[in-house]
């Protein structure tokens, strides 16, 4: 039965019971018989049908024990009690799903910013058309007001986007060419051209709401540990029931006992604090897979990071190209052809720079092998390019100097990752490349220490130099450098051993094992790959530190709230009981009381969905650079 039938009916006996009070008044006491038992059949068949469903299903519903004790109320002449069980039972589910309709308002306004058309060129024409019928490559105009309904990049024009339903963040991102934007975002002001990248339910935007939805549906360990019990505790009920009767003869006293015994307020305890916590991360930029990693989550005493791309921005730029044969500009166009294929950021901020010198890239790279951790090798313009890190150099046979060993190292103690590049087996030169500190990481790490994450420990492919630098400045425990994707998950691997329960935050490809090894991985969203997001249970879609903060607050304040509710539920089940036992709670008023209890428990629950933890500080921190 959906909330608009349940409603109606719910009015109706609603109505009935008013006007058997107006009958009582006039005296017309068998009129008011008649309407009584009328609204406790119209309210008791729907409630009679869906326990008879639970029953085909080989399950004890809370519906079982309403109906056996309207039965009995009507057998015994009670017409008042099972009248106003029956509404109470109903105006509780109308006023459940209510509420619960309000706990997943954050999904319900995400699906609502979901854009339904766009402005597309084809074949030199303008043409307005529905989201569906968009496809890649085709060149999407979005003007101020409007929100854009593709993934793709900008191609010609400037605007400032609000990314609130992508990032959680409500202040505009300025966009220009070549930037990303994405579907959900709306233009404050400006005019963009965007060529898409991707439409319908694979952009960003549709994960998003999936990926909600899906949380939301899933079930964490106490859920599941509270519908079996569930499933049986009401048979137990039934028979406990009986033995009132048999003890006390007074049948409907066993009834009440029957009714207020219903755990419903128990068994949507934990849902409901889920559901709004889920639904304030969504809001907030942060998607958490499901109930059962809030849980998880609530529980990380250690926190694992990688350094490039998570303690740091992942927008590195090159500071110095130190060429040993050739020309920096040769040796440039030669490293940016090879590292095309790459992923990683510092082989794509290589190709940037050539980019931005205006250095011509037209040769694809032959025989290329991405070597995870070290680097890349290639064939360009038949020359056997190796680009990567000393391990690599090592493995390919090629020798570093002692003055190039210097130099590299004075770069890396200036905060630099050093780059070495060999051509056709002779040490071509160096490429420095630094990245900065994200300006939020200090205080995001210190609001974790402060919510009692115990541990941090840092896990780098780049240098020592840069590692304990990084390591230094963001106060970390302990920091490891120059390891490989499987030295990365063997420490995952060591740490859970050792008892700890270990979160593991990185947004690259390389990262994406230790992300699965830990019992709570984390992706950075918009710099992160197709591989970590899908991997980790936990995304933070805005690249920001003090998301991670507040989605472990968060976790830890839902699963407080759900012990709450737990404890309630459970409390307010055995004071009934025993007033039912002493005589001193009857049926109509118990399940007044009763239905009271589950609509607190779901109104406790609301209270996650405007939970903000910590206060952030809206003033702008400058950057922390790496670099000297």
């Amino acid at each position: 039965m959906n909330a608009k039938r349940t409603s109606q009916i719910t009015a109706i006996t609603g109505l009935l019971l008013a006007s058997a009070l107006g009958l009582h008044l006039a005296g017309l006491h068998e009129w008011r018989q008649v309407i009584l038992i009328a609204s406790t059949v119209i309210a008791g068949i729907p409630i009679m049908f869906k326990a008879v469903k639970a029953l085909r299903m080989k399950a004890f519903s809370i519906e079982l024990l309403v109906t056996i004790a309207v039965i009995g109320a009507l057998f015994i002449g009670e017409y008042i009690e099972s009248a106003a069980v029956t509404f109470l039972f109903l105006f509780g589910a109308f006023l459940e799903a209510r509420t619960l309709e309000k706990t997943r308002s954050s999904l319900k306004a995400l699906v609502d910013m979901a854009p339904l058309e766009a402005t597309v060129i084809r074949n030199g024409e303008t043409m307005t058309i529905g989201v569906d019928d968009i496809k890649e490559g085709d060149r999407v105009i979005i003007r101020s007001g409007e929100k854009v309904a593709v993934d793709g990049h900008i191609i010609s024009g400037r605007a400032n986007l609000n990314e609130a339903a992508i990032t959680g963040e409500s202040v505009p991102a300025s966009k220009t060419v070549d930037d990303l934007v994405f579907s959900g975002t709306i233009v404050d002001n400006g005019f963009i051209e965007v060529i898409a990248d991707r439409v319908g339910d694979d952009t960003t935007f549709a994960r998003i709401i999936e990926l909600v939805e899906e949380a939301q549906e899933s079930q964490s360990k106490t859920q599941k540990f509270l519908d079996r019990f569930a499933n049986i505790y009401t048979p137990s009920i039934v028979v406990l029931s009986i033995l009132v009767y048999i003890f006390t003869r007074n049948i409907e006293m066993t009834l009440t006992f029957l009714v207020i015994a219903c755990p419903g307020a128990l068994v949507i305890s934990a849902p409901v604090s889920f559901v709004a916590g889920i639904g304030n991360g969504a809001r907030n930029g942060v998607l958490v897979k499901g109930g059962d990693i809030m849980e998880k989550l609530a529980r990380i005493d250690t926190v694992v990071f990688d350094k490039t791309g998570t303690l740091t921005r992942g927008r590195p730029e090159v500071t110095d190209i130190h060429p040993f044969l050739g020309n920096e500009e040769e040796l440039l166009r030669l490293v940016a052809e090879a590292e095309m294929i790459s992923e990683h950021h510092l082989g794509q901020t290589i190709v940037n720079e050539a980019k931005k010198r205006r250095i011509p890239l037209v040769n694809q790279p032959d025989e290329a092998e991405v070597v995870k951790g070290n680097g890349i090798g290639a064939l360009v313009e038949g020359k056997r390019l190796v680009v990567g890190n000393r391990k690599l150099m090592a493995s390919e046979g090629i020798r570093i100097e002692k003055t190039v060993e210097d130099y590299a190292v004075s770069r890396e103690k200036a905060g630099n990752t050093a780059i070495f590049a060999s051509i056709d087996g002779q040490l071509a030169g160096v490429i420095s490349i630094a990245d900065r500190i994200r300006p939020e990481a200090k205080s995001a790490l210190q609001q974790l220490r402060t919510k009692g994450v115990k541990r941090m420990i840092m896990l780098t492919g780049d240098n020592s130099h840069t590692a304990e630098l990084v390591a230094n400045q963001l106060g970390l425990d302990e920091a490891y450098a120059e390891l490989l994707p499987e030295d990365k998950v063997a420490m995952i691997e060591k740490l859970k051993e050792a008892g700890h329960h270990v979160a593991m935050a990185g947004d690259g490809i390389n990262d994406a094992p230790a992300i699965a090894m830990a019992d709570i991985g984390l992706a950075m969203g918009k710099s992160g790959t197709d591989v970590s997001m899908e991997t980790a249970d936990v995304v933070l879609m805005a690249d920001r530190l003090d998301q991670f903060a507040h989605a472990y607050s968060l976790a830890k304040a839902t699963v407080r709230n759900m012990k709450q509710n737990t404890f309630f539920a459970v409390g307010t089940v055995v004071l009934l009981l025993i007033g039912v036992l002493l005589g001193k709670v009857f049926l109509a008023s118990g399940m007044l009381i009763h239905e009271l209890s589950v609509l607190i428990v779901i109104l406790n629950a609301t209270r996650l969905i405007r939970y903000t933890g910590r206060k952030k500080a809206n003033k702008k921190v400058g950057l922390t650079p790496i670099t000297e």
